[in-house]
């Protein structure tokens, strides 16, 4: 009897689960280290590290992504800069108002955090969803980027440290905490299954990202409830978000922003590759 060849775009389900078995105890030290010494959260050289290297990341990725595609050289380097100048001023704003406190809730009459965490998603979001050009970086790109890329997420357990440790409201930051960690978690498994190029692999990995964004749903409604403001529901006995230091507040004023965005360009990545495959079905 000859053995069946397995195709090579199928990913056995067991080599989806045994990606957590690395993520899932590196995440819980992670978790119990800042827990037990929180000093090295509030350094802000975690969140430094982590930030930068994802930031190194996303430039390498679509400089790779854009060498995919049939751009000239020009085209493809006046695109790589339209998206990573803006995106590293951004930052680099984002970072140094951290620094300094100007997020604090009563450090400018203007609401700054939340315009933070909403106005670049607002102004981004429509220029990067309807982008031709960014349309063929995404056909050129694997699906499966967009999705491991947010492994970073786990390290969103520093606010399920914060509050445990009674530093961040609880009611806020357990629940972030918790949905940061499984997005992250999940993250690498997820971009396994998209790997297979099924219609299985992209509902799990649109899944993945409706989950993600659900998250982030839920955790700036409990910010807003439990920080001052005219949406302040909650009033809890430690300091809230708004209130928080650098390493803390970066999350919802850069993390948060982008990490939406690369749901969102995701999604669209999905959605291509689904329209493209009904179109060969039906040629």
């Amino acid at each position: 009897m000859t053995a069946t060849a397995v195709p090579p775009n199928i990913v056995p389900p067991r080599a989806v689960w045994h990606a957590l078995l690395w993520i899932f105890p590196v995440t819980v030290l992670w978790t119990a280290l800042i827990y037990w010494q929180p000093i090295v959260h509030a350094s802000g050289v975690p969140t430094t590290a982590v930030r930068l290297m994802t930031h190194v990341v996303i430039a390498i990725g679509l400089w790779l992504g854009l060498e995919g595609t049939d751009l000239t050289s020009g085209q493809r380097r006046a695109i790589w800069l339209a998206v990573m100048i803006p995106y590293t001023l951004w930052f680099a704003v984002a970072w140094n108002a951290a620094i300094k406190g100007a997020f604090r809730t009563n450090a400018s009459p203007l609401p700054l955090l939340p315009l933070a965490i909403f106005l670049p998603v607002i102004i981004g979001a429509p220029l990067l969803l309807l982008s031709k050009r960014l349309g063929q970086v995404l056909d050129a790109m694997p699906v499966t980027w967009l999705v491991a890329l947010q492994l970073y997420r786990v390290f969103g357990s520093a606010f399920l440290a914060a509050g445990l440790h009674g530093t961040l409201p609880g009611v806020f930051a357990v629940p972030a905490g918790i949905g940061d960690m499984l997005t992250g978690l999940l993250a690498v498994p997820a971009a396994i299954t998209a790997a297979t190029a099924t219609a299985q692999g992209r509902k799990a990995a649109i899944a993945w990202n409706i989950f993600g964004l659900a998250d982030f749903a839920v955790a700036a409604t409990l910010g807003m409830m439990t920080s001052p403001g005219p949406l302040q529901l909650i009033y809890p006995h430690v300091p809230s978000i708004g209130d928080s230091g650098y390493a803390n507040v970066l999350t919802p004023a850069f993390v948060v922003p982008s990490s939406i965005l690369l749901h969102a360009l995701s999604l669209r990545q999905l959605r291509r590759r689904s329209r493209v495959e009904a179109l060969g079905r039906g040629a």
